[in-house]
C-alpha cells in the first residue's frame, strides 16, 4: 500500500535535496508554486528514470512468472459498483500480491487523473481518444427503459420513444455526457418527458426508479441484477439503437505495467456478445502509440 507523507515531511525532503544538489527546484515566489528549470530536469529524468525501473521490475517478474506491484483505477459512477466489483474479486484472486485500488469520480476527474499520473486506467463513457489520452475500446451497452415493476409500463415487452412522452423520468445530472446523448435522442424524436430527478450515481437513478418516482433510460449490463431479483425491468426500444460506448483510457506514450495489463485483459475477458467491442486484449506496444 502507499504510505501517507505529510506535507512537512515532503517541504523537508525537497528543502535537503536542494542543498544536496545546490540548485532551487522549486520557485517559491510564484503562487502556484512552479518548477524551475533546474526542477524540469529533474522531474522529466526522475519520470523516465521510474519508467525503465518499471520495465525493469516488469522484466523480471515476467521471467519468474510472478506478478506484483500496483494497479491504480478510476470509474465514473455511471458503469456501476457492482459490475466493476465482479472484475476486482476477479483480479484479486487471480494475482493477490497486486496492490489494485479502485475509486469512483466524475467523468472530468477521471480525465485529470489519468494525466496528473493519479492512476494508471480510467474507466469512462463516450471515450475521448487523442492528444494525451489514448482508450482501448471496451463495451457497447444497450440502452433500455428501466421502470419499477408497479409501474403502468411493466408490461410491455418493448416500447417506442415516443413512448416516452409525458413520463416522469429520473435522468442523469446535467454535466454527464450520457445525460446529453439522451436529451439528443429525445429532441431529436420530438419527444418531451418531465425530468423530476437528476442524479450523478447510477445506483441512486435504480433505487429512485425502484420505488417508482419515475423510470429511467440505463445501460442494460447495469440492470442485472435487478432483473434478476425482480425488482426492475429492463425495456427494450423498438425503433432506435441507442448504445453506450465504454473505454479504458489511459496516459498515451506512458508504460502500463505487466500488472495493468492483466487488469485490463480481465475487463476484456468474457464480454456477452452484444456488448463487446474487442474480444481479447489489444497489443499494449500499439496501444501506448
Amino acid at each position: 500500500m502507499a504510505r501517507q507523507v505529510s506535507q512537512p515531511a515532503i517541504s523537508q525532503a525537497l528543502q535537503q535535496l536542494e542543498e544536496h544538489l545546490g540548485v532551487d527546484l522549486i520557485d517559491r515566489s510564484q503562487r502556484p508554486i512552479q518548477l524551475t528549470s533546474a526542477g524540469e530536469i529533474y522531474f522529466k529524468r526522475c519520470q523516465k528514470w521510474l519508467r525503465d525501473y518499471q520495465d525493469i521490475e516488469d522484466s523480471v517478474q515476467k521471467n519468474s512468472g510472478r506478478l506484483s506491484g500496483r494497479v491504480r483505477v478510476a470509474s465514473i459512477y455511471s458503469v456501476g459498483l457492482l459490475q466493476m466489483s465482479d472484475y476486482v474479486s476477479r483480479f484479486r484472486s487471480e494475482f493477490p500480491e497486486v496492490d489494485l485500488t479502485l475509486g469512483y469520480a466524475q467523468p472530468d476527474d477521471v480525465y485529470s487523473k489519468v494525466l496528473r499520473d493519479e492512476i494508471d486506467l480510467g474507466i469512462v463513457s463516450f471515450p475521448r481518444d487523442g492528444g494525451e489520452v489514448g482508450c482501448i475500446p471496451w463495451q457497447n451497452q444497450e440502452m433500455v427503459l428501466a421502470v419499477g415493476n408497479t409501474n403502468k409500463l411493466a408490461d410491455l415487452d418493448s416500447i417506442p420513444i415516443a413512448g416516452l412522452a409525458g413520463q416522469n423520468l429520473v435522468a442523469f445530472s446535467n454535466d454527464l455526457m450520457i445525460r446529453r446523448k439522451t436529451e439528443k435522442l429525445l429532441k431529436k424524436s420530438n419527444v418531451n418527458v418531465n425530468v423530476v430527478h437528476e442524479f450523478d450515481n447510477l445506483e441512486t437513478v435504480k433505487r429512485a426508479v425502484e420505488i417508482d418516482l419515475g423510470v429511467a433510460i440505463l445501460p442494460l449490463a447495469t440492470l442485472r441484477r435487478e432483473m434478476e431479483f425482480r425488482t426492475l425491468k429492463a425495456i427494450p426500444f423498438l425503433d432506435c439503437d441507442f448504445v453506450r460506448p465504454l473505454g479504458i483510457v489511459h496516459k498515451r506514450h506512458k508504460h502500463l505495467s505487466r500488472a495493468a495489463e492483466k487488469f485490463v485483459e480481465i475487463l476484456l475477458e468474457d464480454l456477452p456478445p452484444d456488448e463487446a467491442i474487442s474480444k481479447t486484449a489489444p497489443a499494449f506496444s500499439s496501444a501506448m502509440s
